[in-house]
């Protein structure tokens, strides 16, 4: 695939978080960017803003006139649109070259050094804060994210002058097989998308197919809970990280006043009083694991230092939207087990004397199917837990999966509740908060602003 041979890209599935970070630089390459998603969203309504022509309407017949000739347009999907998709089958019938994201990700970051992080969980919080502090030093970098960068308000960076692109490499559908790493993070291999993958097994051989895909000369940096067997190329250096152990790791970490500050362990330069700038206990890790690799790249320490004491988070990352003497909320993508179990156990150690309430949105039928006991034991950390309907996403609904799966698994003497998001609002009227997040990556998010104002 020659990209220069195009003029113009369309995008069916334009609003997600990994297809918008590409329609965001084919924008800034000056092809003309147009497609299609299901719901507009303030993502689609920025991306608009900045040149893209989206509509959110199936309707093949809305596909403008100069992304209708198959010689001169690049056509790019996601995987999470369905094969019956009327624009879909009207490229597919007329002939047009169609890509899915990865494909194309994986072309542009093959012309670069790519910095790839791989994981069921943290690679989002870990690759933004490697693009920072990449972006702020003099290697700077090239950057597909997957979340929005509250420093950029982006989840794309730009640089015409470094040969490093940070990935986020996800392994949904395989995706990450396409690409050819210059160093990689993999933060974690705990299954998830058996509905792609059908066992545990089969999950953790992607990411041991995916190691073999590093460049020779190349490094993996892998967490030492990480249960693989790396399958690597000649000359690939392997190190291990963790929060405290590991040939990366952190020590004399301090977490007071709101604030954690850690020293930084490395096989060829430690660097003491780094703060870190989202004050979150499992950024310790994430950010061993960026510093690392930013180290490896050639980052000198005064960069690395001001750097992290200058990151301010992610969208939907542990993202405080009221914090006073009263009452704190915050919201968090998490939507996998350990992750929610990270999220209960990082929150804690930040309120150890509060009571923290938890609404739960599951994410998908099938991961609530697969994972219904495990969700249950995370939440159980919570001292009172409210699950809602599940948010389906790409999926239809599975006969006899519903929430109530995870509520029935909960400790009977828990104070937990089955609840709508439509009730959802009323509910927390009714309660007495000092501490609420709401977890999961569905459409949960869209209330944060409503409970916002209800909880001040």
């Amino acid at each position: 695939m020659n990209i220069q041979k195009y003029t113009s890209v369309y995008f069916i599935g334009a609003g997600g978080i990994g297809m918008s970070a590409l329609v965001r630089y084919f924008l800034s390459k000056d092809f003309f960017v147009a497609g299609y998603d299901r719901t507009a969203t303030p993502l689609t309504e920025d991306l608009i803003t900045e040149g893209a022509a989206i509509h959110f309407v199936e309707d093949s017949t809305r596909i403008p006139l100069q992304c209708r000739d198959r010689e001169k347009t690049l056509v790019i999907y996601t995987p999470a649109i369905p094969a019956k998709h009327q624009e879909l089958i009207f490229f597919k019938e007329h002939g047009f070259k169609i890509h899915k994201r990865s494909e194309v990700l994986g072309l542009i970051s093959r012309s670069s050094k790519a910095l790839c992080v791989a994981g069921t969980h943290g690679k989002t919080t870990t690759s933004t804060i490697l693009a920072h502090l990449m972006y702020q030093s003099e290697q700077k970098c090239t950057a597909f994210l997957g979340g929005i960068a509250k420093n950029y308000h982006s989840n794309l960076l730009l640089s015409n002058n470094s040969d490093y692109v940070v990935v986020e490499a996800d392994e949904y559908d395989r995706s990450f097989h396409q690409l050819q790493p210059y160093m990689s993070v993999i933060t974690s291999a705990d299954a998830d998308h058996l509905d792609i993958y059908g066992t545990a097994d089969a999950y953790r051989k992607a990411f041991e197919k995916y190691t073999s895909l590093i460049q020779p000369g190349g490094v993996l940096l892998l967490h030492t809970h990480v249960n693989i067997t790396p399958c690597l190329q000649k000359g690939v250096r392997t190190f291990s990280y963790a929060r405290e152990e590991g040939d990366y790791h952190a020590e004399n970490i301090r977490i007071e006043q709101g604030e954690i500050t850690i020293d930084f362990i490395s096989p060829t330069e430690n660097i003491t009083n780094i703060n870190i700038g989202v004050p979150i206990s499992i950024n310790i890790e994430n950010s061993v694991a960026a510093i690392a690799v930013a180290q490896l790249c050639g980052v000198k320490a005064a960069e690395i230092r001001k750097a992290m004491a200058t990151f301010k988070g992610i969208d939907r990352r542990f993202d405080f939207h009221l914090k006073n003497e009263k009452c704190v909320y915050l919201s968090d993508y998490a939507h996998h087990p350990k992750e929610i179990e990270q999220s209960i156990r990082s929150i804690r150690e930040l309120y150890p004397t509060k009571k923290i309430t938890g609404v739960f949105q599951p994410h998908l039928y099938t991961r609530t199917r697969d994972f219904y006991r495990e969700f249950a034991q995370s939440l159980t950390a919570l001292d009172d837990i409210i699950i809602t309907n599940i948010y389906p996403a790409r999926e239809e609904p599975i006969e006899g999966v519903s929430s109530e799966l995870i509520y029935n698994e909960l400790p009977a003497d828990k104070e937990k509740t089955l609840c709508s998001t439509q009730q959802l609002l009323q509910l927390l009227a009714s309660k007495k908060i000092e501490v609420l997040i709401t977890l999961g990556a569905g459409d949960i998010e869209n209330l944060s602003g409503e409970i916002t104002n209800l909880l001040r």
